[in-house]
């Protein structure tokens, strides 16, 4: 399931052309190719085939056919070479772990109709890989959702504005709000849907993570306070029903 090849200085656009047939499929929508550390039978469920079959019905029907690329490393180009690249072109595909700063975790890129999702797997916790994997999934979903999501959760993040409701679900979300807070003209306008898309994403992302997999939730002063982030949840749980066996709350896996 691994490939043992040159991998240097390859860009992703050019390493994803070049394995896009060796593809192996995972479902209707998915489909992955491993160039790592070879995959066992529990790798395989771990990485991907777990973390797809948590996905609700509904999310996994409206999303494009996606590709994943699981490499050893990731490595952003300098900044004279990125200029003339164009974005996501600037990540390579490397086996020797990039120098400091140049060290990149996961992309994203077109190909064609697909969407191509590539991970680095080589220092990485299983969890943070999921969180990532989730995280591109959402924001794919952010910015095609639809006018009933759209709607629903803009209105509840408009009444948590109301109340005053400090904090958020992730660190992107939390920034765009505190710009909104020391600017209150800009709630009606293209800032505050560029607010609510982001926090749609990082909640998803909470919300897919949590469905796969036995996560716990930071507390502080940036995180959003639980009884408003459970509503949150709720919504999502109505809008994207889990799939059958998976429970957004502890008590319904007890029940």
């Amino acid at each position: 399931m691994s490939a043992q090849l040159d991998l240097s200085k390859l860009s992703v656009t050019q390493f994803a052309e070049q394995f896009r047939g060796e593809m192996i499929p995972l479902s209707n929508t998915f489909s992955y190719f491993c160039a790592s550390v070879p995959l066992s039978e529990e790798d395989l469920k771990e990485y991907l085939e777990e973390p797809v079959a948590a996905l609700p019905p509904s999310i996994a029907a409206a999303l494009p056919k996606i590709s994943i690329l699981l490499v050893p490393y990731l490595e952003k180009q300098s900044a004279e070479k990125k200029k003339a690249a164009q974005p996501p072109a600037a990540d390579l595909v490397s086996i020797e772990r990039p120098p400091e700063g140049r060290l990149s975790t996961s992309t994203q890129l077109k190909l064609g109709e697909e969407t191509v999702l590539a991970f680095a797997l080589k220092d990485q916790e299983v969890a943070e890989y999921h969180y990532r994997f989730y995280h591109l999934l959402a924001t794919l979903l952010a910015d095609q959702w639809n006018e009933i999501v759209e709607t629903r959760f803009s209105r509840l993040l408009r009444e948590e504005t109301a109340a005053d409701v400090h904090g958020e679900v992730d660190e992107a979300s939390w920034r765009l709000k505190q710009s909104l807070r020391r600017s209150p003209k800009a709630r009606d306008s293209k800032s505050f849907r560029e607010y609510a898309r982001q926090s749609f994403a990082d909640t998803l992302t909470l919300y897919l993570h949590g469905l796969c997999c036995d996560i716990d939730v930071d507390t502080g002063p940036r995180q959003l306070p639980s009884r408003y982030l459970r509503k949150r949840l709720q919504l999502l749980e109505e809008l994207f029903p889990p799939p059958k066996g998976y429970a957004v709350f502890p008590e319904q896996l007890e029940g």
